[in-house]
């Protein structure tokens, strides 16, 4: 009887629902799944992973691993994600993304490109994601659309960063740039996972590009517009005035705000490769496919590196162009971004000179690190957390060095902007 439904199955799906099945995945009910032709079964692990009906694999860079459970509150489509151990994924659409172990979406999910979620990190149902990343324990409520940030903060699963029901991170400007990454704490000391939470209240926004420190509480329905630098504030957003006024395109008030913010941002993107290089790396080995999600996690920062810089590039073009300047000091800064933009795409592609004090202080953390690894072998979050306070400390200068180094420069190719 087996053998006859292997049969049928095999005809009906070309052979990859009766490999799986033949692999020990369970299916409970294997001829309403769509497995696309390029999926790599190899590529699913065959302990403990649940695909529940009505679900679509597609696309041969997806990795499924161990314990994985698909599509248990509604149908799911996975292309070319990379899933850790123990993710859940209950319901939506989810597209060129890593997810880390014991990660989790609920029902209604949309998560697009360059989206990462590290261990732990996840939302309820109807959750908007895009070139968002999301450190270990960030909890993300309902009804959110939270494309284009990066948050960090919070310890624990009790103890967590979270975005409230109904929030959004408005990302889209009316004269069409996305120049509106959020640093929402950052990547230096968000890594070390032994900062306090951030907490954004419910039925509140936020204008891109915004950066805020760790511990801040953002009281329920405020529109954030602006920065808030400092640790552990409680945050209270304006009422904006009523009124009709002349719409001006590309002004950009702010412009030298808006164009700090987003070098601060990638320059944090670089921190983050460098600890998945020289850090991250080394949990992986020996993980069931390991390797991929690995490489993975490389992918996703290199598309979001490339967002960031198409994006910028489309406003300092749009931005030269402009008449509606405000002064001579503000045409000359605009003309100068214009024209040394190709600078700035200079040194996030590659060609940045290296930082020989930030060398100094990763030979020296990775030594320590590999000493606590050696003394008390576990998980990454476990191992991070279990690091003495001077080494943790170690590792933030080192990491803080590569943020500086990058917006240093930065600064030296548009002098007009002073950051960091």
């Amino acid at each position: 009887m087996l053998e006859e439904r292997l049969m049928e199955i095999r005809q009906l799906s070309h052979g990859k629902i009766a490999q799986m099945l033949e692999k020990g995945i369970h299916l409970p009910n294997p001829l309403t799944l769509d497995i696309g032709e390029e999926v790599d079964v190899d590529r699913i692990s065959a302990r403990n992973v649940t695909i529940y009906p009505g679900c679509r694999i597609y696309g041969e860079r997806t990795v499924i691993s161990s314990g994985a459970r698909i599509g248990y509150e509604g149908p799911v489509t996975i292309e070319n994600c990379q899933l850790g151990r123990d993710v859940e994924l209950r319901g939506g659409y989810f597209s060129r993304s890593v997810f880390l172990d014991k990660s989790n979406m609920g029902l209604g999910a949309h998560v697009r490109e360059a989206s990462i979620l590290e261990e732990e990190a996840g939302g309820a149902h109807c959750v908007g994601l895009k070139q968002t990343i999301l450190f270990p324990f960030v909890t993300l409520g309902s009804l959110i659309n939270f494309c284009d940030c990066l948050m960090a903060g919070g310890t624990s699963r009790k103890n967590h960063s979270e975005v409230g029901s109904s929030y959004i991170h408005f990302n889209f400007t009316p004269d069409g740039d996305k120049t509106t990454p959020s640093l929402i704490g950052n990547v230096p000391s968000g890594v070390m996972l032994n900062q306090p939470p951030i907490f954004l209240g419910g039925q509140g926004g936020m204008v891109g590009p915004i950066r805020m420190g760790f511990g801040t509480v953002v009281a329920a329905g405020s529109v954030l517009r602006g920065d808030c630098l400092d640790d552990n504030r409680l945050i209270i957003g304006e009422s904006r005035s009523k009124g009709v006024r002349e719409y001006v395109p590309a002004l950009y008030p702010n412009l030298s705000r808006i164009v700090r913010n987003n070098i601060v941002y990638l320059a944090n993107l670089a921190a983050l490769g460098e600890w998945y290089v020289h850090v991250r790396k080394n949990f992986f080995e020996g993980v069931e496919f390991g390797s991929l999600i690995h490489a993975g996690l490389l992918d996703k920062l290199s598309m979001a590196r490339k967002e960031r810089l198409k994006r910028i590039q489309a406003m300092a073009e749009r931005a030269s162009r402009s008449e509606n300047f405000h002064s001579g000091d503000e045409n000359r800064f605009r003309g100068e971004l214009g024209h040394n933009f190709h600078k700035i795409l200079d040194i996030f592609q590659g060609n940045a000179d290296k930082d020989f004090q930030a060398d100094t202080h990763r030979e020296k953390f990775l030594g320590e690190l590999d000493r606590v690894m050696q003394g008390n072998p576990g998980g990454y979050v476990e191992t991070i957390q279990a690091l003495p306070a001077e080494v943790s400390s170690t590792g933030i200068k080192w990491l803080e060095c590569v943020v500086s180094s990058f917006c240093r420069m930065a600064s030296d190719a548009i002098p007009g902007v002073q950051i960091y």
